[in-house]
Order: structure tokens, then C-alpha cells, then sequence
């Protein structure tokens, strides 16, 4: 797979048995369809080994939002996660999955009280 955002290639990272995509470069995650909601319930370790790259990093890919789904080519849709709405992140409009920039998956399973008073970018 070729990474929506730098045009790299794309690795696989498992944990607890669901393959996610990574890209080799920006370190940017593909979610297939169920895996982000399977995933971001398990806040022990799961960022720790998927979610590799540097937040500093993926902010500025985050920058890059005209990306289209790695799987149809669909032209993906922006996405704010309802607890914490400063995530922003891509998902597939036909269902494929969910594209998320380095530190943001991590961001997503570590919600402190501070994440309630945040704001969308």
C-alpha cells in the first residue's frame, strides 16, 4: 500500500493480532474498517507500538488534507473525533478506513482532562 499523505511505502505494524497499516516515512496510520475502534479501547500499549512517529511530525502532514483513499481512490472526507474534537483525522467515505497522521492515535487513547477544553484546529 501507498501511504495517502507522502506518497511512501506503506509497512505492516501488528498489535493484538490486528494488521495496521504504517507509512515508512511520515509514520502516518491506515486503519481498515473496525481496526480503529478495536484498537482505541486497548490504552496499555497499543499507541506505544503502533503510533511510532513524532506528534511534531505529524502535524505538519496533518497540514495536507486533499488526500483520497489508498484502497478506491475516493477523494477522503475530514473527520473530528466527538470527545476530542481537536483531532482531526481522514476517513474513506465508501467505508475503506481511517487515515490518521503520527501522534494522533496516540492523542486519540490517552485523553486527559485537558482534552475536554480544547478546540478543533
Amino acid at each position: 500500500m501507498i501511504c495517502p499523505k507522502c506518497s511512501a511505502e506503506m509497512e505492516i505494524a501488528i498489535y493484538d493480532e490486528v494488521r495496521v497499516d504504517r507509512c515508512t516515512n511520515c509514520k502516518g496510520l491506515w486503519f481498515d474498517t473496525g481496526e480503529l475502534e478495536r484498537l482505541r479501547k486497548d490504552t496499555w500499549m497499543a499507541d506505544y507500538i503502533l503510533d511510532t512517529g513524532s506528534a511534531s511530525e505529524g502535524k505538519k502532514y496533518n497540514r495536507i488534507d486533499k488526500i483520497n483513499c489508498p484502497h478506491c481512490g475516493v477523494a477522503m472526507k475530514e473527520e473530528f473525533d466527538a470527545d476530542q474534537p481537536h483531532i482531526m483525522y481522514e476517513t474513506c467515505p465508501d467505508g475503506h478506513g481511517t487515515f490518521l497522521d503520527a501522534g494522533e492515535f496516540t492523542d486519540l487513547v490517552k485523553k486527559t482532562f485537558w482534552d475536554r477544553f480544547k478546540r478543533a484546529r
